[in-house]
């Protein structure tokens, strides 16, 4: 298949660029996959199309504040992004301007209780940076950081917890799981009311996420590798659902990719944990995911691929044309999809 074949025309004024005040005040767009139908509704509405024995699976990533704005000794504003962590105080990082930030160069941040070495450099213009500090660094990180919010969203983040999910736990992500912005505490509670089983897995978002898929053929892309696990307790959720005939219903593309990539053959669960570049892409049998909850994606993105193999192409072309023509909002802060 060819890279174009999964192509839309977006008006940038759908673009979200803010969060709802009220996350589940989202819209939700139903889509059947096997006869393409959808339908309108709003994100507090999901209980009623979950049943008791499903289970919800979510990524409890937590979104590193891995922007750090600093200045040279002599002044100059710089930028660096955290990326990948190579142990011992060393990062992998994106920075600006990488012509001032050679071998060497020193950044300062804050009142320079955080400081930097820029050591290497690497390849896609990457930088090996080492970091100075006394106490904790994760620590230092929430409160000199800012959120490392997607190239298409220009406006600036009134509040971090925004682009963090209710249930984010563990540290690691450069972005956030988007389709899990949409839950409250009190809709997860709703849930689970009904009998639904709600249980986590681990997938650390890399910057990747973001990156267009540039071959013509699908099937000549490289997928980015990316961090993921799952514990014995969600292995048995999932185990457990499957044997009782319920659903498992993954909430975002990251959780699928995980779930996808640490099952066996059969679709068994177990306690694992790994590194996945898995590129699901029409054709692909799903093992264990049977539902999807996830927002718009980006055109010819390996996301909306995902999405196509798992409703088929012309089923969600088609629907995200009618998203289009109701003024959904479409990425990170936009509404939501629950295909079925």
């Amino acid at each position: 298949m060819k890279t174009a074949d999964f192509d839309f025309q977006l008006p940038e004024e759908l673009i979200a660029q803010t969060p709802l005040k009220r996350r589940d005040a989202s819209r939700l767009l139903t889509l059947d996959r096997t006869t393409g139908a959808v339908a309108h509704h709003h994100f507090y509405d999901l209980p009623q199309f979950l049943r008791p024995g499903d289970c919800l699976v979510l990524n409890d990533s937590r979104v590193l504040p891995a922007r750090l704005i600093g200045h040279r000794p002599t002044g100059g504003a710089c930028e660096v992004l955290l990326l990948v962590d190579k142990g011992g105080d060393l990062w992998e990082c994106l920075v600006r301007p990488g012509r001032k930030l050679k071998p060497g160069a020193q950044v300062i941040f804050g009142d320079g209780r955080l400081t930097a070495t820029v050591e290497a450099e690497l390849e896609d213009g990457k930088r090996a940076v080492r970091f100075h500090y006394q106490g904790i660094f994760l620590e230092i990180l929430e409160n000199l950081g800012r959120m490392p919010l997607p190239p298409y969203i220009k406006a600036e983040l009134q509040d971090q917890e925004r682009y963090q999910t209710v249930y984010s736990r563990v540290m690691g992500s450069a972005a956030a799981p988007t389709a899990g912005l949409h839950f409250t505490p009190e809709l997860l509670e709703q849930v689970q009311k009904i009998g639904v089983k709600v249980c986590c897995v681990t997938l650390h978002v890399g910057l990747g996420t973001f990156r267009p898929v540039k071959a013509e053929d699908i099937a000549d892309h490289e997928m980015h590798s990316e961090f993921c696990m799952i514990s014995h307790e969600t292995a048995n959720v999932i185990n457990e659902t499957k044997r009782n005939g319920g659903r498992v219903i993954c909430v975002g593309t990251t959780s699928c990719r995980t779930v996808e990539s640490l099952a066996a053959e059969d679709g068994a669960m177990s306690e694992r944990s790994g590194w996945t570049s898995i590129f699901i892409y029409p054709g692909y049998k799903f093992k264990v995911l049977d539902a999807l909850v996830t927002n718009f994606h980006l055109p010819q993105s390996t996301l909306i691929m995902l999405v196509s193999a798992l409703a088929g192409r012309e089923n969600v072309l088609a629907a995200y044309e009618e998203a289009v023509r109701e003024k959904y909002r479409f990425f990170s802060f936009g509404d939501a999809m629950f295909i079925s």
